[in-house]
């Protein structure tokens, strides 16, 4: 019996609506024997088995995995990456998607990654960067609006202003030093505003090869028409229509030449690689990386996927990515997230959530829970400001739209919030983005 046939246990760490489509993709390979998920959701609960474990707990991580005989671990969000997780796992020998604690820094230090750039040679915003008030403040003087001033550290896709005014921008680098962020602020970088529609392209590498994934753009803001404050995304559609092959290409180079400038420096990079970018007149600059799948991302590339995800993520973390090759369908895909009212603020949990059922019935849709729990009367309820991901598959992006929405309208929780604009301006050609 070939290697390839043997089922492995997997441990995925997430809770969101990321680790849902990932978790449900992973218990669909022949490969996939038990699929443990900490913390999990209550969408996680149908693929596999939830487990209470700290997931930023590197020792505890790797000793979880060890004790189960888990074959692989796949880590969902940044703060397990940063904490160091897949170095301990790596070191207790077992298989890990995620790059260690210093690859990690590509997300976790905006300044890091600004550096790596530059010794890289990659297209980006210039930038300075401070860990004075003072000094942050002479420079946004000097720059003049707009700028973007960003958190150095992570904090959770919300330590980012566009300041489009000198108030604006001076009143970001106050908040950033003054603890809106926690620990996250005590270094600002401040950059130039790039102009430009913004395109999201991923890639698995297994620190050396690099496989793109298909193009895809998030609504990053609360509100229609792209208004109100920046959530952690709001709808995401795959692929971009807008992108031209050269811009494409351009990308590609930029994740190879961002994986082999880090394995010059000796960075070991395992796992999906995030790149933000901006396609601005002068051609694709890196707005940032992350150092893992993007939430919502996920939920439109991972049901075009058609090739084995257990097999893709074991050829990166055992450095053979090279053996691979990625099957895409042909759909489009479109993914509506609904949010509790009040979202990215204060809002209430623990409503009750019906209609899911409904929306599944119908061809071509998905459903992936982002904030869910089952209460003590076994009531699937609301227990985060993204709820659920609401995905469907067309052979028209408008036909995935409508299909998206459809399905939406099927779905029912006290103060259920969407926005209706999803995928709308792409629709309308380029130019939408120079109106």
């Amino acid at each position: 019996m070939g290697a390839s046939e043997n089922t492995i246990d997997i441990l995925l760490l997430g809770a969101g609506g990321r680790e849902h489509a990932l978790a449900a993709k992973l218990a669909e390979s022949p490969r996939c024997g038990k699929l443990y998920i900490a913390p999990g959701n209550g969408g996680t609960l149908e693929v596999g088995e939830n487990v209470s474990l700290n997931e930023a707990d590197a020792e505890a991580v790797a000793d979880f995995a060890r004790e189960t005989g888990c074959g692989l671990v796949v880590i969902g969000p940044e703060a397990p990456l940063v904490a160091g997780v897949a170095d301990a796992v790596r070191a207790a020998g077992i298989p890990c998607f995620g790059p260690g604690a210093e690859g990690a820094q590509l997300e976790g230090s905006k300044l890091f990654s600004k550096q790596l750039m530059a010794r890289a040679g990659i297209p980006t915003a210039a930038y300075g960067s401070f860990t004075d008030e003072e000094a942050a403040l002479a420079y946004v003087r000097e720059q003049g609006a707009p700028v973007v001033v960003k958190a150095d550290g992570l904090a959770a896709g919300k330590g980012v202003v566009v300041a489009l005014t000198l108030d604006e921008a001076l009143d970001a680098v106050h908040e950033c030093f003054n603890g809106a962020f926690g620990d996250a602020g005590s270094t600002v970088v401040i950059e130039e505003m790039l102009t430009g529609p913004e395109c999201t392209l991923l890639a698995f590498t297994d620190g050396t090869v690099v496989r793109p994934m298909a193009t895809s753009q998030d609504h990053k803001r609360a509100l229609e028409g792209d208004l109100g404050p920046n959530t952690g995304g709001m709808g995401v559609y795959s692929p971009v229509p807008i992108v031209t092959d050269e811009e494409h290409a351009a990308m590609c180079r930029i994740l190879d030449d961002t994986i082999a400038e880090a394995q010059r420096e000796g960075i070991d990079f395992r796992g999906c690689l995030y790149g933000g970018f901006m396609l601005t007149p002068a051609g694709p600059k890196v707005i940032e990386y992350n150092a893992r799948f993007g939430d919502p991302e996920t939920e439109v590339l991972i049901p075009r996927l058609k090739s084995d995800l257990v097999e893709v993520m074991l050829a990166c973390a055992e450095q053979r990515l090279g053996d691979v090759e990625l099957e895409w369908r042909d759909e489009w895909a479109v993914s509506v997230v609904l949010t509790s009212a009040g979202y990215p603020g204060s809002y209430e949990k623990g409503k009750v959530i019906t209609g899911i059922d409904d929306a599944e019935a119908m061809e071509n849709v998905t459903v992936y829970h982002a904030g869910t729990a089952v209460n003590d009367e076994g009531e699937l309820v609301t227990s985060g400001g993204r709820v659920l991901d609401v995905t469907a598959l067309g052979a028209t992006f408008e036909d995935a739209r409508n299909l998206a929405y459809a399905a939406c309208d099927k779905i029912a929780f006290e103060g259920k919030t969407l926005r209706r604009d999803i995928g709308l301006r792409a629709l309308r050609g380029r130019d939408a983005w120079d109106a």
